[in-house]
């Protein structure tokens, strides 16, 4: 472990809202935590932050950790923590903010708050709550209630002097206590915040590191002043830059899929997967499939060691030359230190190189797996069986790395079963005299010994360049595909002639 944190376990945390889909940027947070944690021989948790959420929180739940562990960042504890489920904590704990005088009942409407943010507004200063309708005894807070008012609880922040952050990504960051708004840690009806939620777990739950996205870092002097009032002890905090938009350093959102189809790259990749989709059968929504969305490649057939190897260098690196990375390699090499502050802008083209580099390295018998997923839900509903397996090597064998992902084995299933052919379309694209050309391939295979049957012998003997395009259709259904020597030699003598057959 690194000298820095042996006087310490190191204990990280994700805490994602349930939202139904794992966003990219969630998974960089994630795995940041996760390989953090696991260099310093410490642990990982995971809490679900759904003290706001109105849904199903098992089903909107469900993808997400589906993602992280297809993805193998796995937490060490099979326990999730919710915070629905801990609101006792932070009972007690705004309790002994009020009585401490770091909060207090507020009994002001949003029109009366809003009135005051005008007028600070039309007079070009900043908003700072009067706390008008503060209540500090029993008495004001009955006074307010025979009013018919309700009470939320504020933090009382300070109106003097700085909060400094040591982040460990950033440096020294610091803010005026005088810009912090008096913050609602309970709502009207009860409900507590993230603010509070978020510090009493992570000091309940020992965490000592928050690693977290930039967009947080605002949030984090109200936090050190509830954590500070509550007399916890702070957790360093790494504050990462966002993960951003191609070509650009706005955040990467899953609402704009309409604005990143106009970036050619990402198209591209977006279209690969609508293929694999329409071949599968599938219809698909931008809402459930979209490239920003973590279970798109899982979908697809991308390997989960290339998303995570892509994702780790999203704002990290190691130094100017190494990018393959293993899980293992990134717990060894991870370092905040090689954090960077700027964001980093998500490209779909080095994404897929990654995938190939990966693809590569996997064997032929792993290859077959993993594409053996996507036809058994199109070819071999009931399983593979050992043929099958022996054809699927040969496919993959002849396609090379046109498969870039798995999902790409069904550009080839004419290998596997009877093509689609519009027989009208075929004939209105081919004359008399290459249907008459096809019986007579047809008659010379038939003449040929099976054991000698030869793909780049039919080819040299009998196929003219002009005639390549004709036969393809009528072997495969598509005009594009592997080298005809080799689909010959996959087919065999006796398809070949039985699907030129079926053609004529």
């Amino acid at each position: 472990m690194n000298q820095k944190y042996m006087t310490k376990t190191v204990r990280t945390r994700f805490a994602p809202s349930p939202t139904g889909y794992l966003h990219i940027g969630g998974v960089r947070t994630a795995l940041f935590n996760y390989l953090f944690a696991k260099q310093h021989g410490g642990e990982f948790i995971l809490r679900i932050d759904d003290t706001d959420q109105q849904r199903n929180v098992e089903a909107a739940l469900e993808p997400i950790l589906h993602g992280l562990k297809w993805l193998g960042i796995n937490w060490d504890n099979e326990e999730l923590y919710y915070q629905s489920k801990r609101t006792y904590k932070y009972a007690d704990a705004v309790e002994k903010l009020i009585e401490s005088g770091h909060a207090y009942w507020d009994y002001a409407t949003p029109d009366e708050i809003q009135a005051e943010r005008e007028v600070a507004q039309a007079a070009k200063q900043t908003f700072v709550y009067s706390r008008s309708w503060m209540a500090t005894t029993l008495e004001q807070a009955k006074h307010f209630e025979s009013e018919g008012r309700t009470s939320t609880v504020r933090l009382k922040m300070p109106r003097e002097g700085k909060c400094v952050i040591n982040d460990l990504v950033r440096g020294t960051v610091e803010f005026n206590w005088a810009d912090e708004q008096d913050h609602i840690i309970v709502r009207s009806n009860g409900d507590y915040t993230y603010h509070l939620a978020s510090v009493v777990d992570d000091h309940d739950l020992g965490i000592t590191h928050v690693i977290r996205a930039e967009e947080h870092l605002s949030n984090t002097p109200r936090q050190i002043f509830i954590a500070q009032a509550l007399g916890y002890e702070l957790p360093e905090y790494a504050h990462l830059p966002c993960v951003a938009e191609p070509g650009s350093k706005v955040k990467l959102s899953k609402r704009k899929l309409d604005k990143y189809l106009k970036n050619k790259a990402f198209a591209d990749m977006y279209q690969h997967g609508i293929s694999i989709m329409q071949r599968l059968g599938k219809e698909v929504t931008a809402e459930s499939f979209n490239p920003v969305i973590t279970d798109f490649y899982e979908k697809c057939g991308y390997l989960p060691e290339a998303i995570v190897n892509y994702i780790a260098l999203l704002g990290w690196s190691l130094d100017d030359k190494t990018e393959m990375f293993t899980m293992d390699e990134l717990i060894k090499s991870f370092s905040l230190d090689g954090v960077s502050k700027g964001a980093a802008s998500f490209d779909p083209q080095k994404l897929m190189s990654f995938q190939q580099k990966w693809m590569a390295e996997m064997t032929l018998d792993e290859k077959v797996f993993l594409c053996g997923v996507f036809l058994d839900r199109t070819v071999f509903p009931n399983g593979m069986e050992y043929s099958d397996m022996k054809l699927t090597e040969k496919v993959i064998e002849a396609a090379g790395d046109r498969i870039k992902v798995a999902g790409d084995i069904l550009d080839y299933t004419y290998f596997f079963k009877n093509p689609e052919l519009d027989i009208d379309k075929f004939k209105k694209s081919t004359d008399q005299a290459t249907q008459l050309w096809l019986d007579a391939l047809r008659n010379s295979i038939e003449m040929t010994d099976e054991c000698s049957f030869d793909g780049k012998s039919i080819m040299d003997q009998y196929v003219t360049r002009n005639m390549n395009s004709p036969l393809r259709i009528a072997l495969t259904g598509s005009s594009v595909g592997v080298s005809m020597s080799d689909t010959l030699d996959i087919l065999g003598k006796n398809e070949v002639i039985k699907r030129i057959g079926a053609v004529l």
